[in-house]
């Protein structure tokens, strides 16, 4: 049972719609940065003011959604011990039908006919407590995400470090996040078995729109 629950916990670790999505708004939040940047009049000093807040607006966020993250998984682990700890306190098979018809998607819970109920909560009851508390892959999953969050701005800097034309170098930039973003929809979409094409241009669309609004607005 306990390498059944390692599994399961280490598959949701590696979920990919949370690594890209982490990618994203980590790209997201340092396109915020460069589009600030006016390229008419930034020297040097106003890049290197601009790249350093963006890693470490990045590096803030990063470690606030890993905080997040940690905290979110006590919280959903110890709702789910509870529920445990009540289906096997049920008086009735009626109340703990009751108990997992609540706990389930709704559409899954106007399916579920009373004698699939009961497997459930047999093999519920069956099963040991987990602990409610943190396990090494939550860690392990926290920093990922940290460390995903704060990898997604060197892309969108990266061009500033080794282009001294500002205005090249942030039309690199641009590109660069929005072929990031285009990756990322295309990941999203094969995860989701669908066409990771239409994933991959429709976020790269979305990217270029905010990319045009930035240039728009002088960046």
């Amino acid at each position: 049972m306990s390498n059944s629950a390692d599994m399961a916990q280490r598959k949701r670790v590696l979920d990919p719609v949370e690594r890209i999505s982490e990618v994203i708004f980590g790209v997201l939040m340092a396109l915020s940065f460069t589009g600030a940047l006016s390229v008419a009049t930034a020297g040097r000093e106003e890049v290197r003011t601009m790249m350093l807040t963006a890693l470490g607006c990045n590096l803030a966020w990063g470690l606030t959604d890993a905080v997040m993250y940690l905290v979110g998984t006590v919280v959903e682990r110890s709702r789910k011990v509870a529920l445990l700890r009540q289906l096997v306190e049920a008086t009735s098979g009626e109340e703990a039908h009751r108990l997992i018809r609540e706990a389930l998607p709704e559409r899954l819970s106007a399916a579920a006919e009373p004698a699939a109920l009961e497997v459930l909560r047999q093999r519920l009851t069956a099963a040991a407590l987990p602990r409610p508390g943190l396990v090494r892959d939550d860690w392990a999953a926290a920093l990922e995400v940290f460390g995903l969050v704060v990898f997604a701005t060197f892309p969108v800097v990266i061009p500033f470090v080794f282009v001294h034309e500002s205005a090249i170098a942030l039309r690199i930039s641009n590109a660069l996040a929005v072929a990031t973003l285009f990756a990322g929809g295309y990941i999203l979409g094969r995860y989701a078995e669908s066409s990771p094409w239409r994933f991959g241009l429709a976020m790269a669309a979305v990217g270029t729109v905010l990319v045009a609004v930035i240039i728009a607005l002088g960046g």
